[in-house]
Formats: structure tokens, sequence, C-alpha cells
């Protein structure tokens, strides 16, 4: 018979915390930039938290230490206002250093803030001066994170970004077993939901966040499709991460390491025998569940001889859809 044993208090040597960080999620802000008839955007969704240097508002209900989660977010917009946001990865520094350095007992603060994906409206080349459009070819999003003792580790990265081509992918060659009924393929239709996040080398000064953005989003472009005119053959969605990863870290030297997760999503061939049609790959339907997933994260053996040469321990993750409340995949 089950004996109950008495009831372990936190504050023993029988049990510990191993995290106990809290904050605010998803606080939307737009911030506008006026330079003269030229307005500039930045549309935000940001999610902050913060470590303490103890957990008494847990074992005793002391909450003296606690910063609100409310005064969190007022920071937020206050520092969006009294620093303004060049770039995400730039503010959520800004954020960081705040907590960490404004008050004694913050030991830890993450901020990860996703960009809702706004263009400048152009009519014949010609940049419109304060009019804006809506278009997605990805979410650019960075997390943040640093220690009272330590320097901040910078992530960025790119989600929600769809990607398809109808040919020069297959799959074959794999692992069979008795309950194995997919057919090899050399030839289908490659579709995916990407997210990729890289990590920045320790003592990366000066870096310009936007240009390797950019440059980041056309190398996954790129290890993707291939060259424009005959693109190149994926025989798995496995080996388009490990294009992707390589494309960048051979790319942009202050990239530390790279995290892919790629979801696929199918389309079957529709069978129009019924309708006395015949398919030659020309309709398929759409099927968006079950998916498969992949996730991989590649990082440099050997950093460039500096003093800053050792590797850090980036540990990318996919924080956001515990810090922005929206659904992921």
């Amino acid at each position: 018979m089950y004996q109950k044993r008495s009831t372990l208090d936190a504050s023993s040597k029988d049990v510990e915390y191993v995290n106990s960080e809290y904050g605010k999620n998803a606080v939307r802000l737009m911030y506008v930039r006026r330079e003269g008839k030229v307005h500039c955007i930045k549309e935000l969704e940001v999610s902050v938290h913060i470590r303490l240097d103890s957990v008494n508002e847990y074992l005793h209900g002391d909450n003296c230490q606690v910063i609100p989660t409310d005064t969190i977010k007022n920071t937020i917009q206050a520092l969006a206002k009294c620093k303004g946001i060049k770039t995400i990865e730039e503010f959520g520094l800004d954020i960081c250093e705040h907590f960490v350095t404004s008050f004694c007992h913050v030991v830890y603060c993450n901020a990860f803030i996703q960009e809702l994906p706004w263009q400048r409206l152009q009519k014949d080349c010609t940049p419109h001066v304060h009019a804006f459009i809506y278009s997605s070819e990805g979410v650019r999003f960075c997390e943040v994170e640093q220690n009272r003792d330590g320097a901040p580790i910078v992530f960025s990265g790119i989600k929600d970004l769809k990607l398809m081509k109808t040919t020069m992918s297959g799959f074959e060659g794999f692992y069979k077993d008795r309950y194995t009924t997919l057919p090899e393929r050399k030839e289908r239709v490659l579709s995916t939901e990407c997210l990729t996040k890289w990590c920045y080398l320790p003592c990366s000064e000066g870096i310009d966040y936007d240009c390797i953005w950019r440059t980041a989003h056309e190398c996954i472009l790129d290890a993707f499709a291939g060259p424009p005119d005959t693109g190149h053959y994926s025989p798995s969605y496995q080996k388009t991460v490990n294009c992707i990863q390589e494309s960048i870290l051979a790319t942009i030297d202050q990239v530390a390491e790279v995290e892919v997760i790629m979801s696929n999503i199918h389309y079957s061939e529709t069978d129009l025998s019924k309708l006395g049609l015949c398919n030659d790959k020309e309709i398929f339907t759409p099927m968006d569940t079950p998916f498969g997933a992949c996730a991989s994260t590649l990082r440099r053996k050997k950093e460039p001889e500096t003093e800053c040469s050792t590797p850090v321990e980036c540990k990318p993750r996919y924080s956001a859809g515990w810090k922005s409340g929206r659904k992921t995949n």
C-alpha cells in the first residue's frame, strides 16, 4: 500500500528551484521615427522575462522584491520612447541592460522581440515617404539574454517563412520496416515552413544587424531553391536544412551557430480517375496534418583566433510559442 510521505518543503535539502523567471508577454507597440517628411516605422511584439536573486515570493509569499509585470510593460514602452528603436536586436540589448543594471536583485533578463513585416510602399521604384504595405517574407525576430555578471548573448532569426518548389526534390533509400508504406519518390513538391535562428560570436562589435538579417534571408532562399534557371536537387528535408546552415556560416563571419526548424507541408497528388481525368502532376491537395518536422543546430568547431576565441554556449531555442502566446507548429 502507498504510504503518504510528509510534504516536501522547497527550502529543505530535498528539492531546489531550477528556474524561477517571470515576465510580461506580447507587449505590442508601434514606433514611428520622423525624419522630416520621411517616416520610418517598426511594429513589435515584445516579451521580457527576468530572474531574481531569491525565490522568497514562492517560498514565503514575500513580494517585496517582485517587480510587477505591469512595470515591465511600462518599462518597455518608456525605453522605446527614450532610446528609440533602430533595430530589434539593439532594442533587446537596451532592455536587458536596463533590468540587470537598474535592479541589484535582478540576475538575468531575456527579451524576445518579433517585428511585423511592414515594408515601405513604392510606385515606379520610388519609395513613399510615409506609406507602408504589409508583405511577409518571413517574420524577423531576435532574442537577447544577459546575466548580471556576463556579456549579453544575441540571437537573430526568421520564422513563419513558407517556401515551395515544384520539382528537383525527392526522398529515396530510407529505412523500411513492416510498418513502412511510404513509396520512394524521385520527384515531389517540396514545401516547408522554416524557422532559422542564429547566434553571434562573442566579442562581435559594431554589428550591422539589418545587413546580416537580409544576408541570412538571401542565404536561406538560395540554399532552398538553387540557381534561378536550373535549381538544385534536394534528396531530403534534412539535407536542405544542412544547406541553409552551411550557407549562413560560410557567408556571415559573425555567426557562431545556426539552428533550423523545418516543418514540411504536404501536397498529395489528387486522384482524378473517378472523374475520368488523368492527373499529370497538375492538381494537388494540401495536407495540413499530420506533418513531419526536423530540427538541427550546426556550429563552428573553431572560432577566429582572437582574445575572445572561446565558443559561446549559445544553445538556441525556439521560445516564440511560450513568450508570444501565438500558435506555432
